[in-house]
């Protein structure tokens, strides 16, 4: 029966070509510093899954925000391992990340033909840096509000549009709970749409281009 379902599935889907393509691909002989790529999906999925359960019990208020951390780490069964994961998993994506750039560019990876492939890459470490920036306001701790209000003044030093990004960011002067909402949506919604997008075309580029080999010494 089971085959039965698959072949019906197979002649209308293309499974097994999709298979070929994307999974049975013949790949140049490398070392363990090209599995960083696979390590940093794993991990994003990894943030979203927990990430979806901690929306369910954590609120964006600032009244209400930290009251609702303090619930998941002791009210919720194995909440505290949730958040384990997710606030660990973000620090651990960041360098996870960062190291898999820094391996693509000193293999020379982001050469002809790859070179939107590695524009995506570095897209993609900015947006997680933006992940792990937003986040870190979200438990509304006394760590979490400075950190947060130096992180803006930093951005509010950019020349001439300092003052602007330093007001959109905070929704105003000062963090309040407007900074909160803003922080919390672009932690859910809009920094997640875009990583989806980048790792959906990246990970095109990386089946149809192939991953490169360890450069010899001539090159």
């Amino acid at each position: 029966m089971a085959e039965k379902i698959f072949a019906w599935l197979d002649e209308r889907l293309g499974l097994e070509e999709i298979y070929g393509t994307v999974l049975d691909r013949k790949v140049p002989k490398v070392n363990w510093w090209f599995t960083l790529g696979s390590a940093s999906l794993f991990l994003a999925v990894m943030q979203g899954i927990t990430g979806i359960f901690l929306t369910m019990y954590y609120v964006p208020s600032p009244d209400k925000a930290y009251d609702s951390i303090q619930y998941i780490m002791n009210g919720v069964a194995f909440g505290w391992l949730i958040r384990g994961i997710h606030h660990w998993g973000a620090s651990l994506m960041v360098l996870i990340v960062f190291i898999h750039m820094l391996r693509t560019f000193f293999y020379g990876a982001y050469k002809y033909p790859r070179e939107i492939t590695w524009l995506t890459g570095v897209l993609l470490l900015l947006l997680t840096l933006g992940m792990g920036f937003t986040g870190y306001l979200l438990p509304w701790n006394q760590r979490a509000y400075w950190a947060t209000t130096v992180g803006t003044e930093i951005a509010g030093t950019v020349p001439f549009i300092g003052d602007f990004i330093l007001k959109a960011l905070r929704g105003g002067t000062d963090l309040s709970a407007v900074t909160l909402a803003r922080f919390f949506s672009a932690h859910i919604w809009l920094l997640p749409l875009g990583i989806v997008l980048l790792i959906s075309v990246h990970m095109y580029l990386v089946i149809r281009l192939g991953i490169s080999n360890i450069p010899s010494e001539d090159e």
